[in-house]
């Protein structure tokens, strides 16, 4: 049979894991995942006409991100004016720009740029 001191020791270990779990940073809005670039709106307002620039000459576009939403696209993906797409053999993203407007017609600004920021996170989530 069970005993009072085995079911504190097994309430005190879910406590440790709840708490670990609440101290878990978020994740970063603008991440890679592979060859893939994950932007992530993390705030509670839909973003529309959403454009992500990455450096400063691949562009890509999505009509809107749902508020906790996640716009997934491979960085091939990404092209130029003229056509040229983004090359991951031989390029690396150094920085990421995202504009969009929310519901109330605010602008939405998020940058990255790697001599500024933290090194670009990785997903660990997974597609």
């Amino acid at each position: 049979m069970c005993g009072v001191r085995d079911v504190r020791g097994v309430f005190a270990v879910l406590a440790m894991l709840s708490l670990a779990a609440c101290a878990r940073e978020p994740d970063p809005p603008i991440r890679l995942n592979g060859a893939w670039l994950v932007i992530e709106n993390q705030s509670k307002m839909e973003w529309r006409d959403v454009s992500v620039t990455v450096n400063a000459y691949y562009k890509g576009v999505a009509p809107r991100v749902a508020p906790g939403g996640r716009l997934e696209a491979p960085l091939a993906g990404f092209v130029t004016g003229l056509g040229q797409r983004f090359d991951t053999g031989r390029e690396h993203v150094t920085h990421v720009e995202v504009r969009a407007t929310d519901v109330g017609g605010r602008p939405v600004t998020l940058d990255w740029d790697e001599k500024n920021g933290a090194p670009l996170a990785q997903d660990a989530k997974g597609r």
